[in-house]
């Protein structure tokens, strides 16, 4: 009985000592060490470690290169700091570090999508009330994603703003913490809430998972509640951006201890292990080739350990269609909160497959405000619009396209800058492409992205048509029956056009199966609009 008494009390001492240690991650509290540790006295109580650090090739990297106060943590336990800013990787990795924090300003500053210069003019229309419909803008450089998140109208109702917009390039700041380009218009409270008109406080736990992974240590497997792990799928999502500060962190993609490539977001890890469905869902010898491992960390947290370099898989963890956001069952209309998993969800398929597979979730994002149609809101799928396409086929990753070698001083190492390749035509499209042009690169390119844009704006038009015809169609008291089946013709529209203002390539990543989704978008809403036109002729008849 002694025994197991003392069992117990060292098993809670533990504990505690496991939420202590982890509740200070990243608050930049410890000192910084002064000397070198040996890893064999860090590998006694970080057993886990042992076979990524010794057999990798950060192998003869000292644990105080990634970690600070460890003098303190070894002589009196105290809680030590592990560094998540790029600049600890950058020490080493000098070129990568400086092409991340590098700006483009020959692309686009920030821009609406929902404007007549961008890709979806009548976004608002087809999408209310949903509220992206506040502001949709593109992509900006992977070093602003934590900062144009926080700033966007949709996410906390303008209480975060720049402090001065002559900073909104200041990528260098933007990347030492988010906090150095903000400010906060109530710091003394938490509360999720509207601070200026024309805004929507609908960020949550989960669509952070994207942006940054400084809490990494502290987010369970899924978002789940768990002892150990101070955040969840449902916990105050102003308390945690406060501590967050790094966009997109070096070893999302990178194990630190090892140098594997690997993915850390959950749902992909969910969704390829877990389900099962594989790395290329619709390639299994591809799926094959590539696998990727779930390793398990303090029974809480998850990783997943790729067998090779892919990074189509590595930039799947966020270029993806993903729910991130309440919903509701299409069928009963009961509430999906963020309690429920379907919260964070990968759908992992293509946008022919779908609307059937968030059916056989029970899973829409909203209803629209005139047809009353439960809609998907679509995230961003690239990495579903690049399987199968002709570029996908050859053996072309994202890499080869955003992150290719460049050579520096006599030195080659990848660009972490993630650019367009039409910005870095000579180092992208002429090494597959020799006999062309840096200017005949770029006249293909946009021979592409306009042809898709014109079917996406005709996607629009049409699907704007049907939205007006079915205003029509309930002012004339047409029967709730044939509402109902016109709104099944919405949601196959609605998917069919929206896939390709969320994707980022403007239909250059797969422009065949754009057209076919655009056109058949098209086709829907024409088809939509003549069964209810039918059912207003017969109304007026009656």
């Amino acid at each position: 009985m002694k025994k197991f008494y003392l069992i117990f009390v060292m098993a809670c001492i533990l504990v505690v000592f496991d939420l202590m240690y982890l509740s200070d991650i990243n608050a930049g509290k410890a000192e910084p060490s002064e000397n070198p540790v040996k890893t064999e006295t860090c590998y006694g109580c970080h057993s886990n470690i042992r076979d990524f650090h010794s057999k990798g090739k950060h192998a003869s990297v000292n644990c105080s290169n990634c970690h600070s106060g460890l003098d303190s943590h070894l002589s009196t336990m105290a809680k030590p700091l592990t560094q998540t800013e790029h600049s600890v990787c950058g020490a080493c990795h000098a070129e990568q570090y400086e092409s991340f924090v590098s700006v483009n300003l020959e692309s686009k500053a920030r821009v609406e999508k929902a404007t007549f210069k961008s890709r979806s003019p009548l976004f608002d229309k087809l999408m209310m009330p949903h509220s992206f419909t506040k502001e949709h803008a593109e992509p900006r450089s992977h070093v602003f994603m934590l900062v144009d998140h926080l700033i966007v109208d949709r996410a906390y109702g303008g209480r975060f703003r720049l402090k001065d917009w002559g900073k909104i390039s200041s990528a260098g700041e933007a990347e030492k913490s988010a906090w150095s380009l903000l400010t906060d218009r109530e710091p003394e409270t938490s509360e999720q809430k509207i601070f200026l008109p024309q805004t929507a406080a609908a960020a949550n736990p989960v669509c952070l998972q994207c942006k940054t992974q400084d809490h990494i240590l502290n987010w369970a497997y899924m978002g789940d509640k768990n002892q150990r792990a101070r955040w969840d799928r449902t916990s105050n999502v102003v308390d945690l951006v406060r501590e967050l500060h790094h966009p997109a962190n070096c070893y999302i993609c990178h194990d630190p201890h090892s140098a594997q490539p690997r993915v850390v977001r959950d749902a992909i890890i969910n969704t390829i292990v877990d389900r099962g469905e594989g790395t290329y869902p619709y390639d299994r010898n591809k799926s094959r080739e590539t696998s990727v491992k779930k390793v398990m960390f303090r029974d809480f947290r998850a990783i997943g350990l790729l067998n090779r370099p892919d990074s189509n898989i590595l930039c799947a963890q966020c270029h993806v269609e993903y729910n991130c956001n309440p919903g509701h069952n299409p069928e009963t209309g009961e509430y999906i909160g963020m309690d429920d998993r379907r919260a964070n969800l990968f759908s992992w398929v293509s946008v022919f497959d779908y609307n059937d597979k968030m059916a056989k979730h029970r899973f829409k994002d909203f209803r629209h405000a005139v047809t009353g149609a439960s809609l998907s809101k679509i995230q961003h799928p690239d990495a579903e619009v690049f399987w199968n396409s002709r570029h996908e086929r050859a053996g072309a990753e994202c890499r080869d396209c955003h992150m290719p070698r460049v050579e520096k001083e006599g030195k080659a190492f990848t660009w972490h800058g993630q650019r367009s390749a039409r910005y870095m035509k000579k180092d992208t499209c002429l090494k597959c492409h020799p006999y062309w042009t840096e200017k005949e690169a770029g006249y293909q390119v946009d021979a592409i992205q306009n042809y898709i844009k014109g079917k996406l704006t005709k996607a629009e038009f049409w699907l704007g048509q049907f939205i007006d015809t079915f205003q029509k169609a309930k002012d004339n008291n047409v029967p709730e029956d044939t509402l109902k089946e016109a709104r099944k013709i919405h949601d196959t529209a609605h998917t069919l056009w929206e896939w390709w203002t969320a994707e980022n390539s403007e239909g250059f990543h797969n422009p065949e199966a754009a057209r076919e989704s655009l056109t058949l978008s098209i086709t829907e809403s024409q088809n939509g609009i003549e069964f209810l036109n039918n059912a207003i002729a017969e109304k007026i008849r009656k």
